[in-house]
């Protein structure tokens, strides 16, 4: 009896071993259906498509056994490959942390689209060299905005008057344009980082 079939797009955001040597786990994240846990089979033929690797958006042909919980790959067609962040520990362990983030915390079913803009916002920024720290800063402030958060309302008061004019400057301001040094882009996050922790229920 077929299995459940599914064709959908999606970023590839974590790899894990599977436990076996004819498989490995992927986590991706779909606009249309959040979070997906996948297999991919490890042996590839000659004639097959380029493997999906770390921070790929692709369009995905899924085959589930077990009603959904788990997907086979049964093919792909890349449609965008974020090769640049490799080339950088920083932006790797950022984007990894945004994989992270989308991974480890539900997003409703109306917020996907948003996200999958900001997401591929977020991993074109940092394969473009952009600097990881304010990727980061950026995406979780806007992830936490249009959420729904209060961050504007309750984080924001919180700073200092000096870490408020330093922090609206990083917000607002494109990539391009910052020229904050690092020990200031720091503690902004940190101080993002600790408001969220302490208030809501989103795991880093």
């Amino acid at each position: 009896m077929p299995g459940q079939q599914l064709q959908t797009a999606g970023f590839i955001l974590a790899r894990q071993p599977s436990g076996s040597d004819t498989f490995e786990q992927l986590t991706a994240f779909s606009a249309e259906h959040g979070v997906l846990h996948l297999l991919r089979r490890l042996k590839q033929s000659k004639t097959s498509a380029t493997p999906l690797d770390l921070f790929d958006e692709a369009e995905l042909w899924l085959e589930s056994p077990s009603q959904g919980r788990t997907w086979f790959i049964k093919e792909h067609r890349h449609l965008q490959r974020h090769e640049g962040i490799g080339r950088s520990y920083d932006a790797l362990k950022t984007a990894a942390a945004v994989g992270s983030l989308l991974s480890r915390n539900p997003v409703p079913d109306e917020s996907r689209p948003a996200v999958t803009d900001l997401l591929r916002t977020s991993l074109s920024a940092l394969a473009a060299g952009g600097r990881p720290d304010l990727v980061w800063l950026k995406t979780l402030y806007c992830l936490l905005r249009d959420e729904g958060y209060p961050v504007k309302q309750q984080w924001w008061p919180q700073l200092a008057e000096s870490d408020r004019d330093t922090a609206a400057h990083l917000l607002n301001q494109p990539l391009a344009a910052q020229t904050a040094g690092t020990a200031d882009v720091a503690r902004i996050v940190r101080r993002l980082e600790d408001w969220v922790a302490a208030e809501t229920e989103i795991r880093l």
